[in-house]
């Protein structure tokens, strides 16, 4: 496969959730990402969710390969929807908490978030972590 067709390869992508109560958030991640963190992860697709409710029903019907879950989120947070998806989904794919600071950490791992980067939105730790967690063979990086 040539690189124009991997371009244009739907099957060659990454769907990544991202859930804010703020539009604002949700825009930040996806800039900072842009549509290729790294050369060895597959261009990046974006679902943008505003709701907890609407979070677990695209994470129920599959297709997600990665959840960026906003801990600031109102009325629920990112932290509290990340336990609750690791504790109901089989086979949950990783997600990654934004959290207030980065004193709370601590937080995100209680969610069994496999990552978690704060706020403000750094753009390379929030791409070092994204590539950590969809590259196969290495551990994300927090």
């Amino acid at each position: 496969m040539t690189d124009s067709t991997a371009e244009t390869d739907t099957s060659a992508r990454v769907r990544i959730l991202v859930y804010s109560d703020d539009s604002s958030t949700r825009q930040q991640v996806m800039r900072a990402l842009g549509k290729r963190t790294h050369p060895d992860v597959p261009q990046l697709d974006y679902v943008e969710v505003a709701t907890a409710a609407i979070v677990i029903a695209n994470m129920d019907a599959g297709g997600i390969d990665l959840a960026i879950l906003d801990g600031e989120a109102v009325p629920v947070g990112g932290m509290g929807i990340a336990k609750q998806l690791k504790d109901e989904i089989d086979n949950c794919p990783p997600i990654l908490v934004l959290t207030g600071r980065a004193d709370d950490a601590w937080l995100a791992s209680w969610s069994r978030a496999e990552a978690a980067v704060p706020h403000p939105i750094d753009p390379i730790r929030l791409a070092g972590a994204v590539v950590g967690l969809l590259r196969p063979t290495r551990k994300s990086i927090v």
